[in-house]
């Protein structure tokens, strides 16, 4: 996903600078090439051999490094560079950047960066506060820089609160949101349903079906590295939702039914990739067992149909996308509920081919319009969404 992509880090006098070691690492293991700036007072928490073992490339720390090659070292980092992080970002290094000031090596490469810079805030709770810190931050804003909220919790100094850098994981998911992906899709809202829905029968008994969710998060996340503003509605998973999205939990396809229609007039593009239950138990509360022993048939109701309802209600200029699970006459099947649900494309799968289907990491898919046919070879499902989205892109 950032293959060929180039980060430059910059990490700044705070005992959080050790985690930049595994930011680094994260990152040259995705295919970036790292660089790392550091200030004077960073050297303090980690050396900067560290990060030169993990990056291969020179970890800059003075401005007048007489050990160079023949070029000017913050302008050319900048120019190779897709996208900057300054993590921890310490009081004093924000303050500078708010100011224009450019003192040292890492204040001058920020200078001169006309891509986008992310800042992690880091530091003691009542520096955080401190209005001056605050405006300075709001400052950077106005200019367009990316500014991450810190975490709270216990902190080096011995206090609890609001200063804690964010995990690894949030600082690469920041750098990825950037520039994974080309951001086709900005200023469009996207909502996806997920996962499979749970019909209670009784207090201990449920119907279900065996959606992992893998294929709805994985659309999800792409339309989001994409620029989407995404909504996702999904049933009960293993899965942590992916980041930058907002995420709508819900149980039954009652419940399912109820969020999308909610929120169906406001979106552009409407993917339904959950296994929605088709029936649901009816009510029978107020029946009576003949026999003391014997168990009560479940009488089981049709759910409201989210697609159908969809296709007979959209809005103009609208796109309508369904996933079609067959075991048998795929195509036919397929083609029968494209027509039938007034939906603009299905993505079929046969759940009997191996590598397809529920709780696998791969799918083999076939996309079908009222025109076209596209099959696609076995993918990952983090490819097969990025290919569902460019098939929708070009056709809306």
């Amino acid at each position: 996903m950032l293959k060929g992509k180039t980060v430059i880090l910059g990490v700044t006098g705070s005992i959080a600078a050790y985690k930049m070691a595994n930011v680094a690492s994260m990152l040259v293991k995705r295919g970036c090439q790292v660089h790392v700036v550091m200030t004077k007072n960073a050297t303090n928490f980690i050396n900067p051999i560290a990060f030169e073992s993990l990056t291969n490339t020179k970890c800059l720390v003075e401005t007048f490094d007489r050990n160079f090659q023949f070029h000017v070292a913050h302008v050319s980092l900048t120019d190779q560079a897709d996208v900057m992080l300054i993590a921890p970002a310490s009081a004093n290094v924000i303050g500078k950047i708010a100011s224009g000031i450019a003192d040292d090596m890492l204040t001058t490469t920020v200078m001169a960066c006309q891509k986008p810079v992310i800042i992690a805030p880091a530091m003691n709770t009542k520096m955080y506060e401190n209005p001056i810190l605050q405006d300075n931050l709001k400052k950077l804003r106005n200019y367009g820089y990316e500014i991450i909220a810190p975490a709270s919790g216990h902190l080096a100094c011995g206090t609890s609160g609001a200063g804690k850098m964010p995990s690894e994981e949030v600082l690469v998911a920041h750098i990825e949101r950037q520039i994974a992906r080309e951001k086709d899709l900005a200023g469009k809202k996207v909502l996806v349903t997920a996962g499979p829905t749970i019909e209670a029968i009784d207090p201990v008994r449920y119907i279900s079906n065996h959606s992992s969710g893998k294929m709805g998060y994985a659309i999800a996340k792409a339309a989001m590295l994409r620029g989407a503003e995404v909504t996702l509605i999904t049933g009960r998973t293993s899965l942590e939702p992916p980041m930058f999205v907002h995420t709508v939990p819900i149980t039954n396809a009652a419940q399912m039914y109820e969020e999308v229609m909610a929120r169906k007039d406001d979106q552009d593009i409407i993917i339904k990739a959950a296994a929605v239950a088709d029936y649901t138990p009816a009510d029978v509360s107020d029946e009576k067992v003949k026999k003391k022993d014997e168990d009560m048939a479940i009488r089981l109701v049709r759910t409201k149909d989210i697609l159908k309802t969809l296709g007979s209600n959209r809005k103009e200029g609208q796109f309508l996308c369904g996933f079609s699970m067959e075991t048998q006459n795929m195509l036919e099947n397929s083609r029968g509920k494209l027509k039938k649900k007034n939906i603009d494309m299905i993505v079929a799968n046969n759940l009997k081919e191996a590598g397809a289907g529920f709780k696998t990491d791969t799918n083999i898919v076939t996309f079908i319009t009222e025109k076209e046919e596209k099959q696609l070879p076995k993918m990952t499902k983090d490819q097969v969404a990025d290919e569902l989205l460019d098939f929708i892109s070009e056709r809306m």
